[in-house]
């Protein structure tokens, strides 16, 4: 018959439990000083007595307390008189005691994973007194373990990896169970290890759980991942035993075991050869099956006809190598290149160099193709120099420009005008001949830098650029003068022989030996009794005084021409005047006042005040002219008086009217009869050159020709009015001409018209009608009946 798990630890139990109770043999001690001995629950084989233990079996199932001991003392001569108490750990709630017998019985299940043994005390009591017959004792309770608890990986599930192609044996990794039963009893602690899945790649060593290789040669890119299940069993393996199982996950970490290789042996590239330089020809990469720094690899050019005009770096985020530029392409010159490339690992692993070479070469072949260029200049700059005295239209230099295509188009010059804003040269289309367009001055500006453009006459659109650097070479065309404005100033009491200044002058020019300046005076100023000038042949000259006794009342201001000659060739000259005052000098020479007034208006006012009051005077006059402006036109409004303007009458009725009867309030006749004759009125601000005569009876004319001679004669009388506004103003008639071709659309006009309408049929119509009926009737009962 065979037994399950759970059957089978029950079955144990049961024939623990038979052992425990038949087989026990009751012992007594008696000790010294009459203390009590205890009686053991059962007997352990191959042990001795331990006499202040008792030992209980876990996970007991009865439903009766379970028998632990027996508790005697010599006192008690079984009359009842002693009674036995128990107290400590789990007295009471787990462990009861028979007060008359001493038997201790457990109540609960007990489990000796949770607690392995108990500490408790017993003592005997006189039943009367309650006293203690004898000393307290302490013992132990001691639970008994039984395989009920599986191994258990606390660490599971485990990763590992393990490099590829190790050999057989190889550890990857260790795998530990523990197991809650007690070691020190039996086999219930002791594990074995074995594996139930990862065969034949792997295997576990029984004892100690190290996993290890048990194949060589196992290759990640084939497969880099493996799952293995290890099982641990308690009582080292034997039947019956409980066990734990976890999941090793094995990767396969990678090794330089594979050389890169190009997939083709050759490519071919087309590459314009207007491609600039530093740009990108292409992009080759060898493959490898190996990954990260084991896949690294490095390309060189080995080989080939293009190994200055062409260099190879590698990529590093995707291993590629990158065929770049160096040098300009010319189709013209070479149409083709061929470059043998080799890739390589960086690190080869020596023990795998028996596979083979780590390293591959591959052809690539570059096809350069024709681009129509624009011209180019037979230099990337040219200098150039010319005299600022050159004439216009000198030449000043050539540039040259010729097509690189086969074709050999023709090249016409022309210059950048945003080089050359102020046109100073000029370029011969044909010949790329520079000359002057304008006079040159160094001064302004003494290098011009300007860009010729080259285009092919075939297609203009291909322009090429050259820069032409020219510099305008000095000639002495600017005069000396005065290096700043001079303020000096010589004191009343100044001494003769006394500098009063020292003057400088500058140059424009720039002369190669640098400038030299001669100071004197001019001749009609050598001969003053004033000043005297002193040239220090250091480029300057000093002003001294001839005299004393300087009076600002006589003279306060002194001009003193100075000549000044450069040493150009030819030389150039300039007079400058200085302007000398006359001041009052503190004893230290310093000027204090250099103005004439206080000699002038010793006792009047001061130059500020009679500004004030001129300025005074001249605002009541500004006010005066404004005032009388006003009042004038005020006198003569500059509209019109209402005799004259009955345009801007209006009219209001509050009734129907008689139509075109009443006229009392509005005189329509003041702008259907042009035949008024107007007096023509003079400005009196103007002498008119013209005196209008006044306009004779109008004729029958055409109505547009009415429209025109008033609106003209309005503005005559417009341009002679005095009252009109200085300034143009807008005229608005309400005329409305003498007639029209129609004539006169109203109704109400047409009774004293000859119209053969008759309307004596609005009699027929009743008495609402009547009123129409007697106006355009025409029987007696008419409107005048």
């Amino acid at each position: 018959m065979k037994l399950g798990k759970v059957e089978f630890c029950h079955f144990l139990q049961l024939i623990a439990l038979f052992l425990c109770f038949s087989g026990m043999s009751q012992a007594e001690f008696s000790r010294s000083g009459s203390k009590p001995y205890f009686q053991s629950g059962r007997s352990r084989t191959k042990r001795s007595w331990v006499w202040n233990q008792f030992f209980v079996l876990e996970e007991y199932m009865g439903s009766d307390p379970l028998y632990v001991g027996k508790l005697h003392s010599d006192v008690d001569k079984g009359d009842g008189s002693i009674k036995y108490i128990l107290s400590g750990e789990g007295a009471s709630s787990i462990f009861i005691i028979d007060e008359n017998t001493g038997d201790i019985h457990a109540t609960k299940r007990l489990d000796r994973e949770e607690q392995a043994y108990y500490t408790l005390r017993a003592q005997a009591l006189d039943r009367l007194t309650n006293k203690p017959v004898e000393p307290e004792s302490e013992f132990v309770i001691k639970i008994q373990d039984i395989n009920d608890n599986e191994p258990k990986f606390l660490d599971g599930p485990y990763t590992a990896g393990v490099p590829e192609m190790s050999p057989v044996g190889t550890s990857v990794v260790q795998v530990t169970a523990t197991d809650a039963d007690d070691p020190t009893y039996g086999n219930s602690a002791r594990v074995v290890y074995s594996i139930l899945q990862g065969q034949p790649y792997f295997s576990v060593e029984p004892k100690t759980g190290v996993i290890k290789t048990a194949l060589p040669n196992m290759d990640r890119e084939a497969k880099d991942q493996y799952l293995l299940v290890i099982q641990a069993k308690d009582m080292v393996g034997q039947n019956g035993g409980l066990s734990g199982t976890t999941s090793v996950t094995v990767t396969l970490t990678d090794v330089n075991d594979n050389p890169p290789r190009f997939p083709r042996r050759s490519y071919q590239y087309n590459v314009p050869e207007s491609l600039p330089v530093a740009s990108v020809v292409a992009r080759i990469k060898a493959a490898d099956a190996d990954i990260g720094a084991n896949a690294e690899m490095d390309y060189k050019i080995v080989d080939g006809d293009g190994l200055g005009i062409f260099k190879i770096a590698v990529d590093k985020d995707t291993q590629e190598g990158i065929i770049t530029i160096q040098k300009d392409l010319d189709f013209e010159a070479k149409t083709s290149y061929t470059l043998r490339i080799e890739a390589a690992n960086k690190d080869a692993d020596p023990r795998f160099l028996s596979l083979g070479p780590f390293s591959d070469t591959t052809t690539v072949k570059i096809i350069v193709e024709d681009v129509d260029e624009p011209p180019v200049f037979s230099a990337p700059l040219y200098p150039m120099e010319v005299s600022e005295a050159t004439q216009v239209g000198n030449i000043i230099g050539t540039v040259a420009a010729h097509d690189p295509d086969s074709s050999n188009s023709p090249v016409r010059y022309s210059i950048d005008r945003n080089t050359d804003l102020e046109r100073y040269f000029n370029i011969d289309a044909n010949s790329g001949v520079i000359t002057t367009a304008k006079s040159l001055d160094r001064e302004t500006n003494a290098v011009h830098n300007i860009t010729v453009l080259a285009m092919e006459s075939q297609n203009p659109s291909q322009v090429g650029r050259g820069y032409v650097a020219i510099t305008i070479l000095d000639i002495n065309d600017n005069a000396p003068e005065f290096a700043m404005d001079y303020e000096t100033t010589v004191c009343e009491n100044a001494q003769p022989g006394q500098v009063i200044q020292k003057v400088s002058a500058v140059d424009k020019d720039e002369p190669s030996n640098g400038h030299q300046f001669y100071f004197s005076l001019t001749t009609d100023a050598t001969n003053n009794h004033n000043f005297s000038l002193k040239d220090n042949k250091d480029n300057t000259a000093s002003i001294l005084t001839r005299r004393n006794g300087f009076r600002r009342q006589e003279q306060s201001v002194y001009y003193l021409p100075i000549f000044i000659v450069d040493s150009g060739s030819p030389s150039l000259s300039s007079t400058n005047t200085l302007t000398i005052r006359v001041c009052d000098c503190d004893a230290d020479g310093v000027a204090q006042t250099c103005n004439a007034e206080a000699y002038v208006l010793p006792a009047g006012l001061s130059t500020g005040a009679l500004i004030a009051i001129l300025a005074c005077v001249l605002t009541l006059l500004v006010l005066i002219l404004l005032i009388v402006t006003m009042r004038r036109r005020k006198k003569e409004p500059l509209i019109f008086d209402e005799e004259r303007d009955i345009r801007e009458n209006i009219v209001r009725y509050d009734d129907e009217g008689g139509g075109e009867e009443d006229t009392e309030a509005f005189d329509m006749a003041a702008l259907r009869n042009l035949n008024v004759m107007r007096d023509t009125k003079t400005r009196r601000d103007v002498t008119p050159e013209i005196q209008f005569l006044s306009r004779p009876t109008f004729k029958s004319i055409p109505d547009n020709v009415i429209f025109r001679e008033f609106i003209w004669e309005r503005l005559k009388e417009a341009d002679v009015d005095p009252c009109a506004p200085p300034y143009d103003s807008l005229q608005t008639y309400a005329f409305e001409g003498n007639g029209s071709v129609a004539e006169s659309l109203s109704s109400l006009d047409s009774i004293s018209s000859n119209s053969d309408q008759n309307y004596d049929y609005l009699s027929d119509w009743g008495p609402r009608f009547k009123r129409l009926a007697d106006m355009y009737g025409t029987g007696p009962e008419s409107l005048y009946s």
